[in-house]
């Protein structure tokens, strides 16, 4: 039987690093694209040389990792560095299959006599498809402290937890979640045109607001479709219908061989079942023995299957807490969302602006924008009587100190009855920050005031998009 020449894997290698021959005028892949807020702290870690530590960029499929590690290489490229000191290999790529990290490497130093206290940039995409890869990763840091090791994977599961576990003090891991609102606007050149920004006084923030609230919602919508992805939005063909591709592509590939492959799950359609029923209730209360029933699947299996469809980056679960911010001993219900509300489009058909499904994927976009601040941990309040949304609690005391109520209408600015619940967790809890926001389709409101308790409306659109630029703002800092 025929091995693979090493003619043809260096054949490869030049294929996938035409910088080697052209340049730094070589035409990169996906060059002209936008670059995520992430990038500029992204590739100021990676040029850090005094990290001694490869870098391991995780997230789900398909929202930008390869692309950023291409805008890293013309950033690379643009900045001087030596076109033959960067390397980058997609291990998904056949040829590689069965070779090894330092297999790979020794090829490129051969290639054009580099030494090891050489200042070289190595990009290893998709290495979860490498058997053990933190083990050999970790090798190549300690081997080659000099070289730069930059690695990207989707399988979140497998990269968190084995990367904590075998690569202690040689990772650093950095998470890419989906695109935010704001994000989505900047991408499809809209964010001038329908955003207003002025300096919060007394804070590092912006205050926001919309010259057409109209537009604004119309956008948000297609976010809500397609918008979570970048090729989505940039795709005419895809966003004609994302369904088939975020599914077949995004959804299916992690269902189906990702998570099997990692846990040695045997009964797919099972594992499947589960997530579909997730994904029609994001934002809604579940528990297990309701998933059960829906899902047909045994309650200590799907503990099993929340656990790795969390770690996928798929779903992510919110803890309840009672009417006077008390945990749960034993957690019985729970709230599940998509990570990316895309998705659920995707399985069950793109929404429109009165759709019934609107207020739960309104609630599962806000988390979204949550998933870029890694330090706060939201709750939900629901006793016999009522419910709050979002409630974050204080570490040092575990005491609420704001809350946040999604709707997508304008009814509870009329009706002012349905603000009840929020006034008794606010009286109960009179610690917490007032005013207590209430996102609204259309409607905003700085101060009302009812049963003592100041409220303030904004539009879920405009609230969505504050608060994923305001994150970003904070976590792309260049002091962080």
């Amino acid at each position: 039987m025929l091995e693979i020449a090493k003619e043809d894997i260096v054949a490869r290698l030049k294929f996938d690093n035409p910088w080697w021959e052209g340049g730094v005028n070589s035409k990169i892949a996906f060059e002209n694209t936008p670059r995520r807020k992430y990038f500029d702290t992204f590739h100021r870690t990676i040029i850090d040389t005094s990290l001694r530590r490869a870098i391991v960029l995780m997230g789900p499929r398909r929202i930008g990792k390869t692309v950023m590690v291409f805008h890293s290489v013309r950033a690379l490229l643009d900045a001087g560095v030596d076109s033959n000191a960067i390397l980058y290999v997609s291990l998904e790529t056949p040829i590689y299959t069965g070779l090894s990290l330092e297999g790979i490497l020794g090829l490129f130093k051969g290639l054009f006599a580099h030494k090891r206290d050489n200042t070289l940039y190595v990009f290893f995409d998709e290495i979860q498809y490498l058997k053990n890869w933190e083990v050999h990763l970790k090798s190549l840091v300690d081997s080659y402290p000099d070289y730069r090791f930059v690695a990207t994977g989707s399988a979140a599961a497998a990269l968190r937890l084995k990367s904590n576990e075998s690569g202690a003090g040689r990772f650093t891991d950095y998470v890419l979640p989906p695109l935010t609102f704001a994000e989505y606007l900047f991408f499809i050149g809209r964010e001038d045109e329908l955003i207003e920004r002025e300096r919060h006084k007394d804070s590092i923030f912006f205050e926001y607001s919309t010259r057409n609230i109209n537009a604004l919602n119309d956008e948000f919508v297609k976010y809500l479709n397609f918008g979570g992805y970048p090729e989505a939005v940039f795709s005419k063909t895809i966003r004609s219908n994302p369904g088939q591709y975020i599914k077949s592509d995004i959804i299916d590939k992690v269902l189906l061989r990702d998570l099997p492959s990692l846990y040695g799950i045997n009964d797919i359609q099972e594992l499947n079942r589960l997530f579909t029923t997730l994904a029609y209730n994001t934002g809604n209360e579940v528990n297990l023995e309701g998933l059960s029933k829906s899902s047909g699947v045994a309650k200590n299996t799907i503990k099993r299957y929340l656990e790795y469809l969390e770690a996928a980056f798929l779903i992510k679960r919110v803890e309840r807490i009672d009417q006077n911010a008390k945990r749960f001993k034993r957690a019985m219900c729970f709230k599940v969302y998509l990570t990316n509300p895309s998705m659920r489009a995707a399985l069950f058909g793109q929404l429109e602006i009165d759709a019934d499904a609107m207020g739960a994927l309104t609630e599962t976009a806000i988390f979204s924008q949550w998933q870029h601040n890694k330090q706060i941990e939201l709750y939900y309040a629901r006793w016999n009587t009522g419910e709050v949304d979002i409630v974050y609690l204080n570490e040092s005391d575990q005491k609420p100190l704001w809350a946040v109520e999604v709707k997508w209408s304008d009814r509870p600015y009329s009706v002012r009855e349905e603000l009840n619940n929020y006034v008794d967790f606010v009286l109960r809890n009179p610690q917490i920050k007032q005013p207590l926001f209430v996102t609204s389709r259309t409607i905003s409101n700085d101060s009302v005031q009812y049963k003592g308790v100041n409220f303030q409306f904004i539009p879920a659109s405009l609230y969505a998009y504050t608060l994923g630029a305001n994150i970003l703002d904070r976590v792309t800092a260049p002091d962080q």
